[in-house]
């Protein structure tokens, strides 16, 4: 019952990215990747009220997981880094929060090149 309901939240959750992420566009205009900061911005916002709301709350392990994992997650993976990295430095984790949070960025920047950099040499010839 648990993956039907991320599958739902996940369906939900894409629509909405969707949705939001074409409404900045036409709002702001294309020369920025507005829809995709709008996204993560209001993800990000969205995962620390809801667990905020939610930390006290007897929800089921199915309900957390539709919000959560299959709505929050298919809308931004964004906001679980960011709900991450704020719980590690609520916890006194400082050096594991800047870990998470330059690891993330360089290392997942890094990656984003060294993949166009494979993809362009294995499909380009160069």
């Amino acid at each position: 019952m648990r993956y039907v309901a991320i599958a739902v939240g996940g369906a939900v959750g894409a629509l909405l990215r969707y949705a939001v992420s074409g409404l900045a566009y036409s709002v702001f205009g294309e020369g920025f990747p507005w829809g995709t900061l709008s996204v993560n911005l209001l993800g990000c916002f969205l995962i620390g009220l809801l667990w905020q709301i939610f930390e006290q709350t007897a929800l089921s392990p199915q309900l957390r997981a539709l919000i959560f994992v299959g709505g929050l997650g298919a809308f931004t993976t964004f906001s679980t880094y960011g709900l991450e990295s704020v719980n590690l430095l609520r916890d006194g984790q400082v050096r594991l929060s800047l870990l998470n949070i330059l690891g993330s960025n360089i290392l997942g920047i890094g990656c984003v090149f060294l993949g166009v950099v494979v993809a362009r040499t294995v499909f380009n010839g160069r």
